[in-house]
């Protein structure tokens, strides 16, 4: 079994300059949806994002093939505090 939030986590703190403020809040976890949002510092924000929102699309692609394997659909938001 996947543990979405350490995946998340792995992706997510090599990318930002301030990780002590990453959070990532699990908003839905049931049989067949997970529903994740990552708060990350403002002055992170582009860089998990990326120009034109191709870092972010990788994320959740990542994301996304983890899911499937286990039967699932997950969802990610991407904010900044």
């Amino acid at each position: 079994m996947i543990k979405f939030e350490e995946l998340i986590k792995s992706l997510i703190l090599p990318l930002v300059a301030y990780p002590e403020d990453v959070e990532i809040i699990r908003i839905n976890d049931d049989e067949e949806n997970l529903e994740y949002q990552v708060k990350v510092n403002a002055n992170d924000f582009g860089r998990v994002i990326g120009k034109d929102g191709f870092v972010a699309k990788a994320i959740r692609t990542i994301l996304y093939a983890g899911a499937s394997k286990e039967g699932k659909r997950i969802h990610l938001d991407i904010n900044s505090k």
